[in-house]
C-alpha cells in the first residue's frame, strides 16, 4: 500500500439519507457467503436470526455475498437462504441498509422493491444511531497497486455491468466464481492486509479532519476490525471481517463497540 489516495470527489458523489433513528445499529461487513465454509454461512444465518435482538437495525457493509449480480428475473440460487433470512428480519421490523462491496455492487431494485432494503452500490451518507455518518466499503479509496486501482474501475464501469449481464447466468456466475478464488489467493499476505488497514484508517481521519459535520466513518474490506477516537468523540469504525471470527460491531449515540458473534 503506497499510502492514502485521498478521493475528494467521494462527498460531492455522495448521497445523503438519513435511514432510521434506530437507538441501537448492527454494522457487519464482508462475510463473502458463496466461498466460505457452509459452517461460516450457517453461523451467519444465526447471526441474522438474532438482528434482532442485537439492535434495532442493520448495516450491512460490503461483500455479503461473493458474489453477487442481479439480472432482470434471476437471483443467484445459492444464496436464496440468505435472501430469506433477510426478508424474515426486515419482516420483524427491523430496517437494514446494505451499501455494496466489490464483491456485491452489482445490484439493484432486488434488493429495493422485492425486499425493502435500503440498498447502495457506492458510498453513501446516513443516520447510524443519531451519528451523521459516512460509510462506503473502501475498495478503491487507498492505492494498492496500479493493477488494483485499474481493477477497482473496470468492475465499476456500466459498460463491464452491462456486458456481464449478457452472459447466461449460469456462465456468468461460474466465471465470477473462478475469478474469487483467483483474487482471494492474491490477498491473503498479511503484511499487505496491515498496510491496507493502516492506509484506511489515514483516509478515515483525514475524511473526518476536513468534514467536520461527520460524526462517524464505517468502512470495510480490508477484513481488519478498527476503532479510533477523536479528541472530540468521532469515530472511524471498521467492523472487521465476519468471516473471521463472526465479527460486528453495535453502534449507539453514546458508544461503538467491537462485537464477536457467538450463537
Amino acid at each position: 500500500m503506497d499510502g492514502a489516495r485521498l478521493d475528494d470527489t467521494a462527498h460531492r458523489s455522495t448521497r445523503q439519507l438519513a435511514v432510521t433513528a434506530a437507538a441501537r445499529v448492527v454494522v457487519v461487513a464482508d462475510a463473502h457467503l458463496g466461498q466460505v465454509p457452509s459452517a461460516t454461512r450457517d453461523a451467519f444465518h444465526a447471526f441474522l436470526d438474532a438482528v434482532p435482538t442485537l439492535g434495532d437495525a442493520l448495516l450491512i457493509n460490503g461483500d455479503l455475498f461473493d458474489f453477487w449480480c442481479e439480472y432482470g428475473a434471476v437471483i443467484p440460487r445459492k444464496h436464496f437462504s440468505t435472501v430469506a433470512r433477510l426478508e424474515a428480519v426486515r419482516a420483524r421490523g427491523i430496517p437494514i441498509t446494505f451499501v455494496g462491496g466489490n464483491h456485491d455492487r452489482w445490484g439493484g431494485d432486488f434488493f429495493t422493491r422485492d425486499l425493502g432494503i435500503n440498498y447502495h452500490p457506492n458510498d453513501v451518507e446516513v443516520d447510524v444511531a443519531g451519528r451523521r455518518t459516512w460509510v462506503a466499503h473502501g475498495d478503491g479509496l487507498t492505492r494498492q497497486h496500479w493493477s488494483a486501482e485499474l481493477l477497482h474501475h473496470v468492475l465499476k464501469h456500466r459498460f463491464t455491468v452491462t456486458t456481464f449481464r449478457a452472459l447466461h447466468p449460469a456462465v456468468g456466475f461460474w466465471l465470477a466464481d473462478r475469478l474469487s478464488v483467483v483474487l482471494a489467493d492474491n490477498t491473503k499476505d498479511a503484511a499487505v492486509l496491515e498496510r491496507a488497514s493502516a492506509a484506511q484508517a489515514a483516509y478515515a481521519r483525514d475524511l473526518l479532519g476536513r468534514r467536520p459535520e461527520i460524526d462517524l466513518v464505517v468502512l470495510a474490506h480490508t477484513h481488519r476490525p478498527a476503532l479510533q477516537r477523536l479528541n472530540d468523540g468521532r469515530v472511524y469504525l471498521n467492523p472487521g471481517a465476519w468471516l473471521d471470527g463472526h465479527r460486528y460491531a453495535v453502534v449507539t449515540a453514546d458508544d461503538v463497540v467491537l462485537q464477536q458473534f457467538t450463537g
